[in-house]
């Protein structure tokens, strides 16, 4: 039988947001969040001042989560974290507090798939309907581009994945080409809804099977740029809206022609969306439209698309329900598949 009063501490620390939260059962009682503003002066993640910003930020973290959970840390039942997959040094980081604090507090310590978590934070109890299993889940993020079939919370089997650049990476190279600051792909978002989606027209790489490519619509954005711009050096800022709306729209248009192809091999009808990039507007919407066709599309709030810890303690929870609980010698892994 389910304890659906498991007290469950989430760290996540993949990549260059600090976070902690606490779950009693599949509710969330605390989520906390601190994010790294000084990538942006670089146009991109710098690993060794990431790591260096999450030891900063890791204790207050995490006693912000206790104190807004109103609970008491001896409470805690469990703590999970994320092992991978992300960056080696933030990975050390989460994962040597999370050790200690499971050491000293004598519970039990849960890993937790970085990725797989992504998935499984449709299952939050947040009053909202959850995909019935089987179900496909396209997760979208800035270093990942998946789709996953979903047999049960603690099985599942990546059916495709791109095999080159991801989804968010994608985005973030088009808008530095633009000289949109990092990260690029929320203003890309923004922009493309001010633009006519139909103006440009870039390469729709093929890959076999249900994998995917994103690296060839990139240089084709980037020829398109490099020609124009020797015409007409004012190009990008007269027709920035376009650029955005045009590139966001064709890879929005690969993702879901590649899910609806999965769901037409497997038989699958519930289609859940997660990851960074899920967050995207264009995206939603056309997972939205998809319930017009038949599909039951199911997409997280805003606050469980990014980077977060909730997600980390539902996954905890899953594996704290099955015993499937980490040893403390369990080292941090920067490819971690699913």
């Amino acid at each position: 039988m389910k304890n659906k009063n498991v007290l469950i501490l989430g760290i996540e620390s993949s990549c260059d947001d600090t976070a902690a939260a606490i779950l009693k059962g599949d509710k969330l009682l605390a989520s906390v969040v601190a994010s790294q503003e000084i990538h942006q002066n670089w146009g991109g993640i710098v690993p060794e001042l990431a790591s260096r910003a999450h030891q900063q930020n890791i204790v207050p973290v995490v006693e912000e989560a206790i104190r807004r959970a109103k609970i008491h840390k001896r409470d805690l039942q469990a703590i999970a974290y994320t092992r991978g997959p992300g960056l080696l040094g933030s990975l050390l980081v989460g994962g040597s507090f999370a050790k200690g604090m499971s050491q000293a507090l004598s519970i039990p310590l849960i890993e937790v798939n970085h990725m797989q978590a992504h998935v499984l934070a449709h299952f939050i109890d947040d009053g909202q309907d959850k995909p019935n299993f089987p179900f496909l889940c396209l997760t979208v993020s800035g270093g990942h581009t998946q789709i996953v079939k979903v047999i049960s919370p603690l099985e599942m089997e990546v059916i495709g994945e791109t095999q080159d650049d991801a989804a968010g990476e994608a985005f973030d190279k088009a808008a530095r080409m633009l000289g949109i600051a990092y990260p690029g792909g929320a203003t890309i978002d923004k922009l493309s809804k001010l633009g006519d989606a139909t103006r440009f027209k870039f390469t729709e790489p093929k890959a076999p099977g249900l994998n995917m490519s994103f690296s060839g619509l990139k240089s084709s954005f980037q020829y398109l740029l490099r020609d124009e711009l020797k015409k007409d050096p004012d190009f990008i800022g007269n027709n920035k809206n376009d650029l955005c709306a045009s590139l966001q729209a064709t890879i929005v248009k690969i993702l879901i022609n590649k899910l609806l192809e999965a769901c037409e091999i497997h038989q699958i009808k519930d289609i859940a969306l997660a990851g960074g990039v899920s967050a995207n507007s264009g995206l939603r919407d056309a997972f939205i439209q998809l319930r017009k066709r038949g599909f039951k599309s199911f997409i997280p709030p805003f606050e469980y698309c990014t980077d977060n810890a909730a997600m980390i303690a539902i996954t905890g929870y899953f594996k704290f329900q099955a015993g499937l609980f980490s040893e403390v010698s369990a080292s941090a892994n920067a490819r971690y598949p699913i």
